[in-house]
């Protein structure tokens, strides 16, 4: 057995190497490029530092995630070589300006689940962001700055008190491929949306949506629409849903709707379409219980009918306004052509208003984005078009 002096005199020279070991510097560890958690003069009472030193700086993603920060101060690190920031999970309140302004190279920004009320205005800065997730928040608008980010391809803005958008957000976000506002107080979209030309997710449900904007047919990537459960607000649909030509999945259910717009029926490729929970008188519940063919039937049929109803007058207005636009040649070029077949009138003279179906004009110069308004089947077939005026003779 071993005595007690024994076992004293062993203690001792285990507490010395002890002492020894503490005055080690730290083991030398392999470089890493990704550092997971790294936090550097963070204020909130959970400051913790792992990964400092070299691995900084070749910093490419942050992860600060569900730590339970209360608030962030600028720190030493070499904010312009992150790519990728993520805060989300956490008590932020608000973010500072000179923290987001000196993210130069910065594409992903992760803010989801915090406290946010606004974001900063130095967002404007981040020229090279193509995602933004600031969803669950108490977000009550949006910077005008964020249409700065004109490389920004996925916004997230869920879950928030968002009663609005910025009036001019389509016209400078053009590379917005997904954008997500459900789960808001929106009462309206703006109209500049129509002119986000890349959108192919446009998801806007749970809202107080009152109308959505009416030249939606500009928006030809446009896969998925979703503007279910703004309830009673939402009492109708504006018929450039319909002309909506890449449209693979529509949702509109639990609103106010009681007619669809014929225009449904040009929906040619459309796998999905969401009706129920609205009063829908057109089309009846028990074409809309037989599915999607069925429903698509039906409004085309109801289009026709109501072409074929229409008076040739009032069908004649939009030629008349495609001839003084001179997007066709109202007059005769043919060779051979009596002026009576070409619309002359007894003097030999043509007339503006007769179409010589032979005689059109190219229109691939403005068959753009900014111009489709003017050609949709919508203004140009309507009975009671409000866009033009009837020809004058």
């Amino acid at each position: 057995m071993i005595g007690y002096e024994q076992m004293n005199q062993m203690t001792m020279t285990t507490t010395a190497m002890m002492k020894n070991f503490n005055k080690m510097g730290p083991i030398n560890t392999p470089h890493k490029k990704t550092t997971r958690r790294s936090v550097s003069a963070i204020d909130g009472g959970a400051a913790a530092t792992a990964g400092e030193g070299d691995c900084r700086r070749n910093l490419k993603t942050l992860d600060l995630s569900g730590m339970s920060l209360a608030s962030l101060s600028a720190s030493s690190i070499n904010l312009a070589s992150i790519s990728k920031l993520d805060l989300s999970n956490n008590n932020i309140q608000q973010i500072p300006e000179s923290l987001v302004a000196r993210m130069l190279n910065l594409w992903a920004l992760d803010l989801h689940s915090n406290q946010l009320k606004t974001l900063p205005n130095s967002i404007g800065c981040l020229s090279k962001l193509k995602v933004l997730n600031v969803s669950g928040n108490n977000l009550q608008h949006l910077p005008k700055t964020i249409e700065d980010c004109r490389w920004l391809e996925e916004l997230n803005a869920n879950f928030n008190e968002l009663t609005m958008l910025p009036d001019t957000i389509g016209f400078e976000l053009t590379n917005l491929t997904k954008l997500s506002v459900n789960s808001n107080k929106l009462v309206v979209l703006p109209s500049s949306l129509s002119h986000l030309t890349s959108l192919r997710v446009l998801d806007a449900r749970l809202n107080r949506l009152g109308s959505l904007p009416d030249d939606l047919e500009n928006l030809v990537n446009l896969q998925v629409l979703n503007v279910s459960q703004n309830f009673q607000h939402l009492k109708e649909l504006p018929y450039s849903v319909g002309l909506l030509i890449s449209l693979v999945e529509l949702d509109v259910s639990y609103n106010g709707i009681t007619v669809l717009p014929d225009s449904i029926g040009c929906l040619r490729r459309i796998q999905k379409l969401s009706l129920e929970g609205n009063p829908l008188i057109s089309p009846p519940f028990e074409v809309v219980e037989q599915g999607l063919e069925a429903v698509k039937q039906y409004m085309s049929e109801k289009m026709t009918e109501s072409y074929k109803e229409t008076p040739m007058k009032k069908k004649l207005w939009g030629i008349g306004k495609m001839v003084k636009y001179k997007t066709f040649n109202g007059l005769s070029s043919s060779p051979g052509r009596s002026p009576g077949r070409t619309g002359g009138d007894h003097h030999g003279n043509e007339r503006e208003g007769f179409i010589n179906v032979s005689d059109y004009r190219q229109i691939d110069g403005i068959a753009s984005p900014r111009h489709v308004p003017l050609f949709n089947p919508r203004r140009l077939l309507s009975p009671f078009s409000a866009y033009f005026s009837p020809p004058r003779y």
